[in-house]
């Protein structure tokens, strides 16, 4: 991994009839970005000509055919389809849907092979993606295919961090997926993703309960009881500072969160409404456990509001900014790691300590 000095990074363009194309063109309007990093933007020239239009953006974009052509100080796009796209924004359209995994797919295909050094994305509509080729309930599931690592959804700001158990699973099958092996699993992930990509050497972890009230000592379920408590012990014994399991209700409205690093929910639901009730528009989706880095904003297509130019590009700034910092941040744990000094044989040091007398 390359020292951060300017990052290239690579942007799938998401739900075209959505928001992302105006958030991607609000954030790069401003040039000082391009001193430490350089856009690639997966589409086509056409296309992003079309919205530079409809949104009177002042962007001037590079056109390439081959990652060999990428420049640095320019807003890259990488032609990535040459057929003509018909945009028609708000409106949910199978064929969107397809350009948006051509997207995806070849700026993962990039990141794969260290063309570009890490991914943003901008928000896609789960349900017109899908089709025999591309089977996923979002971005998560897909690059946890396509990337080395144990993936998580880690939703990320500078103060508070939620990842999740289970992530897209329906809320009956949530207990079924909630086994020791993947407590133990999402914990791990967690707690060297802390060290790793945000330099907290001695993470202080959370973990919320199950069940209401988790559990009630069985009264409202066993799961806490019977899997959760002792896998939290057995994990804490090992040396991790691993506390719970909390009671979902009453953790946030306590400031509770505050006195921890990361907190893990055992279900989508239970973090990330409490995440976007304390953080909405400035919160981060991290893919934490891969070989690559990969963030988004923390919201989707917005159907209601595309194309009208009042998209808030705040989130997405805050992913492309969060995913350089732990860019820069993993950079310098692999060089501390593994560059160890090495002892100089018994005899040599001897000689030395005789040299310098």
């Amino acid at each position: 991994m390359k020292q951060a000095e300017n990052i290239i990074v690579g942007i799938s363009i998401g739900d075209l009839n959505g928001i992302g194309g105006e958030i991607v063109l609000k954030t790069f309007e401003d040039e000082r970005i391009l001193d430490f990093c350089t856009p690639v933007i997966f589409a086509s020239i056409k296309v992003m000509s079309f919205l530079k239009t409809h949104f009177n953006s002042s962007i001037n974009f590079h056109s390439i055919n081959s990652v060999n052509q990428i420049t640095t100080g320019k807003v890259n796009v990488f032609n990535t389809w040459k057929e003509p796209v018909k945009i028609n924004f708000g409106q949910e359209d199978l064929k969107i849907g397809e350009f948006a995994v051509k997207s995806l797919a070849s700026a993962t295909q990039a990141l794969k092979n260290g063309d570009v050094d890490i991914l943003v994305t901008a928000p896609i509509n789960k349900h017109n993606i899908q089709s025999e080729d591309f089977n996923f309930p979002g971005h998560t599931d897909y690059l946890a295919q396509e990337l080395e690592g144990e993936s998580l959804m880690f939703m990320v700001t500078d103060t508070l961090r939620i990842g999740l158990l289970t992530d897209h699973v329906p809320v009956k099958d949530v207990s079924t997926h909630i086994t020791a092996e993947l407590i133990q699993q999402k914990i791990a992930t967690v707690y060297k993703s802390l060290v790793t990509d945000f330099n907290i050497q001695k993470p202080k972890i959370a973990v919320l309960g199950i069940n209401p009230h988790t559990g009630d000592n069985g009264v409202i379920g066993s799961e806490d009881d019977d899997v959760l408590r002792p896998t939290l012990k057995k994990i804490k014994e090992s040396g991790k500072l691993v506390y719970g399991p909390y009671a979902a209700d009453s953790f946030f409205g306590s400031n509770n969160y505050k006195n921890f690093d990361a907190i893990i929910a055992s279900y989508h639901d239970q973090g990330l409404i409490p995440f976007k009730t304390l953080s909405f528009g400035q919160g981060v989706n991290f893919t934490a456990g891969l070989n690559k880095i990969r963030t988004s904003p923390d919201h989707g297509t917005a159907y209601e509001i595309a194309g009208k130019g009042d998209a808030d590009e705040n989130s997405f700034k805050e992913a492309l900014f969060s995913a350089l910092k732990i860019y820069k941040n993993r950079s310098q744990f692999e060089e501390l790691t593994s560059n160890p000094l090495k002892k100089a044989p018994r005899n040599e040091r001897s000689k030395n300590y005789k040299d310098r007398q």
